[in-house]
């Protein structure tokens, strides 16, 4: 079955606009025309995509199964366009990568930089999240790179082995908290306090459990599990909570004397980050600019970060 892009983008206008007057509106077209198009869209598929309802367009069991399908194709056929100009000495078209705190907070930010001074008509897209989120949003082609640390590839996501780099990872408190005054800190001391990570099951939280465990400890008191890094940070340095935070993610508050690195000798996390790309499908010219730019960089061993204080 061929697909119209067209009728597709009008299929998608609706659904995300939530009534045809709106989609109508967002599109710059009348609404008998619009009306037409998912009319002629229904006749190809050989069911009705929404039932009308005086509030609005709700989809049916048809239409709910073909959306995922119209925005995949919708996006292949915006990153063809961009690929093709791009072959044509144009250099246009959007990166769009995602990446877990710290690599948004120190590495990206350095890479997505050094490509915008050499190609400076590209536009970049990035969301940042743990990397279920990211995982995500790679299959259904919201991003063509995912910037995480290294977890087993799947059948639809694989790492790129020749982009790899380290960073560390240690408990973070306010420059005031109590337990900076306690002589002889170990990280046992921390168990009873309050704590605030990223929820169970994603990368930070298994990373800092496996610490606790090669001491010996089992988990700390966990009192707010959150993805949003704001959240996080407001909380380490206003109400008097630890954390578990790769150095680039804090390295600005460490700066600033907002809060850094608890002195716990010995207690450190290394761990392993990649960029990811799917398996299927040619890597976009956009993204395979940016993802040269990481080469660079981590080759040149610029992307762990500073060094954290009073270790």
């Amino acid at each position: 079955m061929t697909f119209n892009l067209q009728q597709l983008h009008a299929f998608a206008t609706i659904v995300s606009a939530g009534s045809l007057g709106r989609a109508a509106d967002t599109l710059h077209v009348t609404q008998p025309a619009l009306s037409r198009a998912i009319r002629r869209l229904e006749d190809q598929v050989g069911a009705p995509l929404f039932e009308r309802h005086s509030r609005g367009m709700q989809l049916t069991a048809v239409g709910d199964a073909l959306l995922p399908h119209a925005i995949l194709l919708l996006r292949e056929a915006e990153q063809t366009r961009e690929e093709i100009d791009a072959m044509r000495g144009l250099a246009r078209g959007t990166i769009r990568c995602g990446a877990v705190g710290s690599i948004a907070s120190h590495v990206l930010p350095l890479a997505v930089s050094g490509v915008l001074q050499k190609w400076p008509k590209l536009r970049v897209e990035i969301i940042e999240g743990v990397w279920d989120r990211l995982a995500d949003a790679l299959v259904r082609r919201e991003i063509d790179l995912a910037l995480s640390m290294a977890v087993p590839d799947t059948d639809e996501i694989a790492a790129i082995g020749d982009c790899r780099w380290e960073d560390l990872s240690y408990v973070v408190a306010a420059l005031d908290h109590p337990l900076r005054r306690k002589p002889g800190l170990t990280l046992a001391d921390t168990l009873d306090e309050q704590w605030a990570i990223p929820p169970r099951g994603t990368a930070p939280f298994e990373h800092m459990q496996q610490v606790f465990a090669e001491q010996g400890l089992g988990l700390p008191n966990v009192v707010v599990e959150t993805r949003s890094i704001t959240v996080l940070k407001s909380l380490v340095a206003s109400s008097r909570f630890l954390s578990w935070m790769a150095t680039p993610m804090y390295a600005t508050e460490s700066k600033a004397g907002v809060f850094d690195t608890l002195e716990l000798p010995g207690v450190e996390g290394r761990r392993t980050l990649t960029a990811f790309r799917r398996r299927d499908g040619i890597l976009p010219s956009p993204a395979v600019k940016l993802l040269e730019e990481l080469r660079r960089l981590t080759a040149a061993g610029q992307s762990t970060g500073p060094a954290p204080r009073d270790q």
